[in-house]
């Protein structure tokens, strides 16, 4: 552990000192200012400016640790956009209206997603101290035989709760993890099939908020109907159709890879973690209630995901007059999912304390005992945000939709493919989907802006949808990865290392199918393209049998 401690203050010793020698070979010769109205950092928008989140990255990766990486990446950030003023960067870090991490912790929808996250911390501390979950456990363990029965239920669940991502990854690993703990399945594994069954889910799902974060990204004006065109980007998104057979593949054929084999291994001699790190303490512990049944857990589940559908569409203004679809198009997914889990903690109490499982005192007891289980995702995320500001504050953005619209107009054939590759790198370094939608969607939509390249245009969405999930799932600063660590209880960069050789392989073989969908696009005007999902489809299956020999 010693021998450990010293390696990695090595490594960021090491990393400060490279920081600094990249950072006064950038802003050499480039005074600081304080005149913020005409100022913009001299790496604004080049190739410097997506320094930061790949430094944090590459960081954690090596140190297995991700909130001094993070750190490290927002403090390089803030120094290119202060050119290097020591004053300026402190003041960018944490004051700056657009990236600091003050302004960020004060965005009423970032607050919103912490609230969620701490409410629902409360109530899985609930339900294992009325003994729900341990009941939901011994009963699974009565019914659910094998470790592929339980991977499977898993999945199944993840399946069910397709409203939103981060409610899927917190609520699929609450109910789960007592079970797979049961069957010495490794938390890395259980984390990766609640990120697997999160995103991909979602962003096939009509009725979801991701749904409605793409809608709202096709630009006004443009007379595309958003929701209709997103409904026929399903078929083509093949990142989550090959995740979803992927992981379902992995499972029936009893087999994994790279560092996952690793922790499966380890779990099945009884180490869940294979590493030492054990982020969440003693939440695990399940406090023995003779009193607690099954229907102390499912109860307050079914509650939760009715109450934040129906938060959800109220803010969407269904209750105003709006259709569900357009209610649920407009909605606000951090207001809707704050509303519907506070609602869900009122039902919840009165229901324990109507079954007489529960005493107002050990109500209270939980409320703190929930926030002290949500701590580690709440300092990732609050990191994670401001980087992703940092991020933003230098441009990369516009470096990035520079860089395809140079492209669009020569190699429309293979536009898609280039899409799926941009977005999967943009969504990787600022580690938001929602951000590289709103980025890539409005180009693709200008690109391809004719009746008669609706079907490119399509195919070139589905490829950005595409993109920016498999970004997503490869990067330790994405929201959804760290959910998803913190549903399951798993040390965050043990997730990222063992889900990074999955996400990669499905990514390879999207690719494929995005270059055969552009080229039988472009070639027979769109008549031909949905060819490419069966043949990606069966590219997988090929791609996991010779993994497996």
């Amino acid at each position: 552990m010693e021998k450990d401690m010293k390696k990695k203050g090595t490594i960021f010793l090491a990393a400060a000192v490279v920081i600094f020698a990249v950072l006064m070979v950038l802003t050499l010769n480039t005074p600081g200012t304080a005149d913020i109205e005409k100022y913009e950092p001299k790496v604004y928008s080049t190739v410097a400016s997506l320094l930061p989140p790949v430094f944090a990255i590459i960081l954690a990766l090596i140190t297995k640790e991700v909130y001094s990486s993070l750190f490290l990446g927002i403090v390089t950030g803030a120094l290119l956009y202060a050119n290097g003023n020591l004053e300026l960067m402190l003041n960018t870090m944490l004051f700056h209206e657009d990236g600091g991490m003050i302004y960020k912790l004060a965005d009423s929808w970032n607050v919103g997603i912490l609230v969620f996250l701490v409410i629902l911390g409360i109530m899985v501390a609930l339900m294992n101290k009325v003994g729900g979950s341990a009941a939901f456990g011994q009963w699974a363990s009565e019914h659910i035989k094998t470790r592929m029965g339980t991977q499977l239920a898993t999945v199944a669940l993840g399946v069910l709760i397709f409203v939103d991502d981060y409610f899927n990854c917190l609520t699929v690993g609450s109910v789960m993890r007592p079970v797979t703990d049961r069957q010495r399945i490794s938390r890395a594994k259980l984390a990766y099939l609640i990120d697997a069954t999160a995103a991909p889910v979602c962003i096939i799902a009509p009725v979801s908020s991701w749904a409605a974060a793409v809608t709202s990204s096709v630009p006004d004006g443009s007379n595309i109907n958003g929701f209709a065109m997103f409904l026929n980007t399903i078929p083509y998104n093949f990142y989550a159709l090959s995740t979803i057979l992927m992981m379902i593949l992995l499972i029936l054929l009893r087999f994994d890879y790279g560092p996952m084999k690793l922790h499966e291994a380890n779990a099945m001699k009884g180490d869940l973690f294979t590493t030492a790190a054990r982020p969440y303490g003693n939440a695990d512990e399940e406090p023995k209630n003779p009193k607690g049944k099954v229907v102390d857990l499912v109860f307050p589940v079914v509650v939760l995901i009715i109450c934040c559908i129906i938060g959800m569409v109220y803010t969407g203004g269904f209750f105003s007059g709006e259709s569900f679809v357009d209610a649920f198009a407009n909605a606000d997914a951090s207001q809707g999912l704050v509303l519907g889990s506070i609602v869900t903690l009122i039902i919840t109490f009165c229901f324990y304390m109507t079954r007489e499982v529960l005493t107002f005192k050990e109500f209270t007891e939980c409320i703190p005992e929930g926030f002290k289980a949500m701590v580690a995702p709440i300092l990732i995320l609050t990191m994670a945000w401001t980087l992703s500001g940092m991020t933003g504050l230098l441009g990369a953005k516009f470096y990035v939709r520079d860089l395809v619209a140079a492209s669009a107009g020569a190699v429309q054939m293979f536009l898609p493919a280039i899409i799926f590759a941009v977005a999967l790198f943009l969504a990787f370094s600022t580690g938001t989907s929602w951000g590289t939608f709103a980025i890539l969607i409005p180009i693709v939509c200008n690109v391809f802006g004719g009746a008669d390249t609706y079907e490119m245009l399509v195919i070139s969405i589905s490829a950005c949808l595409a993109g920016a999930v498999c970004g997503d799932h490869c990067s330790p600063i994405s929201d959804t990865t760290i959910m998803a660590s913190a549903g399951a209880h798993s040390d965050h960069v043990n997730h990222v290392s063992t889900q990074l050789p999955y996400a990669l392989t499905a990514a390879a073989v999207s690719m494929a199918g995005y270059i055969l969908a552009g080229i039988l696009g472009y070639v027979s005007e769109g008549k031909l393209a949905l060819v490419a999902l069966p043949v990606t489809l069966c590219l997988m299956v090929v791609t996991l049998f010779v993994l497996k020999k």
